[in-house]
């Protein structure tokens, strides 16, 4: 963070100063709410969560480096004591971002979020120093913490933006006010929550309607123009509108789409201001979209189609158990991508196994789909549906009820023999892999963060045979 002593921040955020021996003393290192995170010259802000108090860890925080604590109560150590932390950590990162003038760049959408921030971060390292969320910490927490990791020498700050409701991203862009706002789709994610994709659609375009008018340097829209719902909300913004997509109009699109051998993409890029080849390190055909949202951003900051190509081209996966691919020795590939599911990224994560699996034994291990709602039992009997269609070798369902109606929809798809089966848990799941896999199968691993199936993948990774209980 920016050099702000005590007695500033204090000022900034409507606070008190406790047991504060020098106001003017520095806070030189990053805003932290682990007090294992301290390092010398760090703000603990401490949070009451349903199972831990922030503020019972004030002392080590304190011990550990940190210059004061950011307390709803006085501790006896260096404190600025507020009404509401999360209010205040708000405060201090809409001051930090307002002084630092760094071009902000803000993503939402249903699904590919992460994986469109990490290809973007990756793309503007290469204009300057860029700072971008880390994982998903895109709530009203998260936000804060990453934008209050930037710099005098942060040229981008790229920030992905959730939402569980109306009014979730406007609050998020008050306290973070984008230049360059992006929404990638309006899926089914969190369906349930929501009510509706048209209530989806009024939460995401708040991203465009906190943009600023169009004119130099002013506000650009990035919007999706194979998405109706999305493209619709080019009337909602006052800001400059680009498309980006495989629609004819799209100002950012792209043409030759095709996967290699390997099941990753390879196509060729046309921007505004020129065309050039990309072939991507990632998985799934799914990512081009991710990838021309990411040009068309690039594109705005005034990056040539060939750097933009090099950059996506070169780009990594950032973010954990999002198709991360790993060949064991034996040859089995295991595909991670347990972070979390929607029936958007549930189809694209198919899709990827099939390509990547030509002339391979595939394995679908699939749980459950959160916050459906009323949509769970036909979401989850398609995604089974759609295994089938893919000719999966072998659909493993894992867990209770939503994992029934996967293997109900494989099974009526056509699914007569043992192409599917049903078991109750990752340790079952696991079980049956290690019994039955072969030199050269492919794996995908892929349900909602809640169910932990992360824990299939990485027991898999263990060897062939694998050792112990699952953890």
């Amino acid at each position: 963070m920016i050099a702000l002593s005590l007695a500033e921040i204090a000022e900034i955020v409507g606070g008190q100063s406790h047991d504060i021996p020098d106001p003017a003393t520095p806070v030189t290192g990053p805003v932290v709410i682990d007090s294992r995170a301290v390092e010398p010259g760090s703000l603990f802000a401490a949070f009451q969560g349903e199972k831990v108090d922030g503020h019972d860890y004030a002392e080590r925080a304190v011990a550990a480096g940190a210059a004061a604590v950011l307390a709803t109560r006085p501790l006896g150590v260096p404190a600025i004591v507020v009404d509401d932390v999360q209010s205040a950590l708000g405060r201090l990162a809409r001051h930090v971002v307002k002084r630092l003038g760094t071009k902000v760049v803000a993503l939402t959408g249903s699904a590919g979020k992460t994986s469109t921030k990490d290809l973007i971060a990756q793309v503007l390292q290469r204009k300057g120093p860029t700072v971008w969320t880390p994982g998903s910490l895109n709530n009203e927490i998260g936000l804060p913490l990453t934008a209050l990791r930037a710099t005098e020498e942060t040229e981008h700050l790229v920030l992905e933006m959730g939402a569980r409701g109306i009014g979730h991203i406007r609050y998020l862009t008050e306290l973070t006010p984008p230049r360059i706002g992006l929404v990638l789709n309006v899926g089914t994610a969190h369906i349930g929550e929501f009510g509706g994709r048209e209530q989806i659609a009024q939460a995401k375009g708040e991203m465009v309607e906190s943009l600023p008018p169009a004119g130099e340097d002013g506000g650009v829209a990035v919007l999706n123009a194979d998405d109706p719902l999305v493209r619709a909300m080019a009337s909602r913004t006052k800001a400059r509108v680009l498309l980006f997509g495989e629609a004819d109009d799209a100002a950012v699109r792209a043409e030759n789409v095709r996967l290699t051998e390997l099941g990753q993409p390879t196509f060729t890029l046309h921007t505004p201001t020129g065309c050039s080849d990309v072939t991507m390190r990632l998985y799934g055909e799914h990512h081009v979209s991710n990838a021309l949202a990411a040009a068309a951003v690039a594109h705005e900051l005034d990056m040539s189609a060939s750097e933009i190509a090099l950059a996506l081209s070169e780009a990594g996966t950032l973010s954990r158990w999002r198709m991360e691919v790993t060949e064991r020795p034996d040859g089995v590939t295991v595909v991670n991508d347990a972070y979390n599911a929607n029936p958007e990224s549930m189809r694209a994560a198919l899709r990827a196994l099939a390509a990547m699996g030509k002339g391979r034994r595939t394995w679908a291990v699939l749980g459950q789909m959160a916050e459906l709602g009323d949509e769970a039992l036909v979401e989850h009997d398609a995604v089974g549906r759609l295994a089938v269609r893919l000719n999966v070798g072998k659909l493993v369902a894992v867990g209770g009820r939503e994992a029934s109606w996967l293997q109900l929809g494989a099974y009526n798809e056509g699914s007569w023999g043992e192409e599917s089966v049903h078991v109750s848990d990752a340790q079952a799941a696991v079980d049956l892999l290690r019994r039955e896999l072969r030199p050269g199968d492919v794996v995908l691993v892929k349900a909602s963060r809640s169910v932990g199936l992360e824990r299939i993948a990485q027991a898999l990774l263990e060897g062939p045979e694998g050792e112990g209980a699952v953890r």
